[in-house]
């Protein structure tokens, strides 16, 4: 009877915690659609100002700003290509895509949202976190930016005057995942209750991952666990 009781424990803790894995993983894929598609429409909206404000026959010139390298940008950039075509904005024909990639440097940034502005981009999509949006911001007061970064606060990092009221010339997406962190850690704590010790892995030079780590650190106050943390070092790396 013991050893009955205890299968059906084992049994019922995994079943619980395929299904948390399971609820976690549909809301992730869901909020990525959601977030994917206003992003695109962004880019769509400020595409047509942009074509609207040149003279005749120009061809709009679209900047890209990855934090990422190629092979790991390539099916972001690819989706965004082919969304484009459907709506009728064909690279090397109605449009031209300048593409730029720090390959996870961010003293890149600059030089290469720099380089974008030379380059006379109608707009400048970054696909990056608050350092890479800064160095387009920083690069140009006028041309529009369109970010489409995840886990950034975009107020907090002084980017936009207000989410209702951006001003200046920044627009685009944010998931606020920062403030999942907390959720995260309970999600991990429900689905593997005997868990104590929990490594963190962060990138210190990215302010959005020194917030999302407070909200973790007050998360595991409150669950009595302990964390580790490991940092990565984007820029010499």
């Amino acid at each position: 009877v013991g050893e009955s009781g205890s299968s059906d424990q084992i049994a019922g803790s995994m079943e619980q915690r395929a299904r948390s894995r399971e609820r976690q993983e549909h809301r992730t894929r869901f909020m990525r659609k959601k977030f994917f598609g206003l992003a695109l429409g962004t880019l769509l909206l400020a595409l047509c100002f942009a074509a609207q404000a040149q003279q005749p026959k120009k061809v709009p010139r679209i900047g890209y700003l990855s934090a990422l390298d190629p092979a790991a940008e390539a099916i972001r950039a690819e989706t965004i290509r082919l969304a484009l075509r459907e709506r009728g904005y064909i690279e090397g024909q109605s449009i031209t895509i300048e593409y730029r990639y720090t390959q996870g440097k961010i003293d890149r940034a600059p030089e290469l949202a720099a380089e974008l502005v030379r380059l006379d981009a109608d707009i400048i999509v970054v696909a990056g976190g608050d350092a890479w949006i800064r160095a387009a911001k920083n690069a140009t007061k006028t041309i529009p930016i369109v970010m489409v970064g995840i886990g950034l606060d975009p107020v907090g990092a002084g980017l936009i005057d207000s989410l209702a009221h951006p001003g200046g010339n920044v627009t685009g997406i944010t998931l606020l995942s920062t403030e999942l962190g907390g959720k995260r850690l309970e999600l991990l704590k429900e689905a593997v209750p005997k868990v104590v010790r929990v490594a963190v892995l962060y990138e210190p030079a990215i302010s959005s991952n020194i917030r999302e780590l407070k909200e973790i650190q007050s998360a595991a106050r409150a669950l009595g666990l302990i964390l580790r943390y490991k940092q990565r070092n984007l820029v010499e790396n």
